[in-house]
């Protein structure tokens, strides 16, 4: 089995804070005297589960508590740098990170100037790694869609300037997705690609709305979708990329093991997917070892997590020379014995 550590591919699916590493979360909440839950301390990786409300609120809470401790610039710079080095780590050569600015904005002097920042260490820390990077703003589905619409016009005015995307995160199952068709059709009209979360904790019914409503050319995990053939085969006919993220289904309670994750049936409908960390400070794993438990779990030989990370790549909005070289860069992995 040739090593996964080097097999070039893209992450599509990471969130700004959840990829901060471990034992900076520990540092930066020794520096400020930061309590941190035992759950980020003695009990890290936590257990896990949003199978109901009070689940993912649990998660949610170990997210914001990390979070406070982003204090500084420097620490933002710490953040993204340290996210690429680890993607590098793992075969990385491009990777779209997700942030919601106005989740950081009352602390560094409001989402415009929150934006210029993470723009500044995604260049900075690509310069330094040699990785591709880009960001996906996303909004807040607990938050009014008016503010999903501020959200949009400030990517809107980035798009082409490192911002690549727009999404919707948070617990699928609050409020109603259909609300923020208006954000969805403001970032359409910048030409930002359109991701949102869909098909995690909610099923084949959520992916539709986010296909109908917001127009997604990507889907935020969709794995669900092999709930239903049909769903299954218009995703397919649309070309709509799924950011699986295996690791965190399990995690939150959405399969029981990842032998359950089922990442075959969705690569025999013709799916186009891109295995991602998601949260890697929560659940503990990073993007290699998204490809590594998906070859455990389902026996996946090399010519297929190959194609795993083309896909990957395929599905990015990374430059056309970037793809070109990586796509090259797979063929030699698998060419090599």
């Amino acid at each position: 089995m040739r090593d996964l550590l080097k097999l070039p591919k893209a992450h599509l699916h990471l969130h700004f804070t959840g990829s901060m590493r471990h034992a900076t979360l520990l540092e930066l909440a020794a520096r400020d005297g930061i309590a941190l839950p035992d759950q980020l301390v003695e009990q890290w990786p936590p257990t896990l589960s949003a199978a109901d409300e009070k689940g993912w609120f649990r998660f949610q809470r170990l997210y914001d508590v990390a979070r406070s401790v982003l204090r500084t610039e420097d620490d933002v710079r710490r953040l993204v740098r340290e996210a690429a080095e680890d993607d590098v780590r793992d075969g990385g050569r491009w990777l779209e990170i997700q942030v919601d600015p106005s989740g950081y904005g009352a602390r560094f002097g409001g989402i415009t100037e929150f934006t210029d920042l993470v723009l500044d260490a995604v260049r900075d820390a690509s310069a330094a790694t040699g990785l591709g990077m880009a960001v996906v703003i996303a909004a807040n589905r607990t938050r009014h869609p008016l503010d999903a619409r501020t959200l949009a016009r400030l990517a809107g005015q980035y798009a082409g300037r490192g911002v690549v995307g727009f999404g919707l995160s948070n617990d699928e199952r609050r409020g109603s997705t259909a609300d923020f068709a208006s954000a969805f059709r403001i970032a359409d009209r910048a030409g930002l690609l359109l991701a949102p979360h869909g098909g995690e904790l909610r099923g084949p019914e959520h992916i539709r709305v986010c296909l109908d409503s917001l127009g997604a050319d990507r889907l935020g995990h969709g794995v669900r979708a092999a709930e239903d053939p049909a769903l299954l085969d218009r995703i397919v006919e649309a070309g709509v990329a799924l950011e699986v993220c295996p690791v965190s289904n399990v995690a939150l309670g959405v399969y029981s093991d990842l032998t359950s994750v089922p990442l075959p049936t969705l690569l025999a409908a013709g799916a186009t997917v891109a295995l991602g960390a998601d949260d890697p400070l929560l659940f503990g794993s990073q993007l290699a070892g998204q490809y590594a438990t998906m070859r455990a779990a389902h026996e996946l030989d090399d010519a297929q997590l190959a194609e795993l990370a083309r896909m990957s790549v395929r599905a990015s909005r990374a430059p056309d020379d970037v793809r070109a070289a990586t796509l090259a860069d797979i063929d030699g992995w698998l060419a090599t014995t």
